[in-house]
């Protein structure tokens, strides 16, 4: 059985290595960072849902924003799978605001948040945000890969590209989401 280890650290104490990863979901690029200086340049597919802001569960957008890797599965079916506190404070605040959430949930998003942990993943704004490979690489995978936006609101990259990738990345290295 495989078990996704989830643990969250509060920015102030996350060890971020230096790096800071930046996804541009119109370009479909994740760039990685060490300050101004650019290190590496991976393509990306994101959200099926097309431009915007993630809303709500359901809506396979990708969301845009500023989150932290909170977590990692090295058995995924898509062979990598780095999760993201998402949601964040900014999708909490626009969840409840546009009725997608009650209080008791974005009370819940934001102490998880404040407290290091996880953010609740089973609320109207959904869960399971993250940067991932593709699994099993078949030519038309990687054919749809290259050419198509077909994740539920991750950030996909090739199998290769995943495992170099996590050489950037410590729990509570900045992901900025950008459209």
């Amino acid at each position: 059985m495989a078990a996704l280890l989830v643990t969250a650290l509060p920015p102030a104490r996350a060890a971020t290595g230096g790096f800071e990863i930046e996804v541009n979901k119109t370009a479909r690029l994740l760039i990685v960072r060490a300050g101004a200086e650019v290190l590496k340049t991976f393509r990306v597919a994101v959200g099926r849902g097309g431009r915007g802001d993630k809303n709500m569960r359901g809506d396979n957008k990708t969301p845009i924003g500023t989150y932290r890797v909170v977590g990692y599965n090295d058995r995924s079916r898509f062979d990598t799978f780095v999760r993201l506190n998402y949601p964040n404070v900014k999708d909490a605040y626009y969840g409840l605001r546009n009725a997608v959430i009650s209080r008791y949930d974005f009370d819940r998003i934001v102490a998880a948040l404040r407290e290091g942990r996880t953010p609740p993943q089973n609320t109207a704004l959904g869960g399971a945000i993250g940067i991932h490979g593709i699994g099993e690489e078949t030519p038309e995978k990687i054919r749809i890969h290259d050419h198509l936006d077909w994740t539920e609101g991750c950030i996909a990259l090739r199998n290769a590209d995943i495992q170099e990738l996590k050489r950037f990345l410590t729990l509570g290295t900045r992901v900025v989401i950008r459209e």
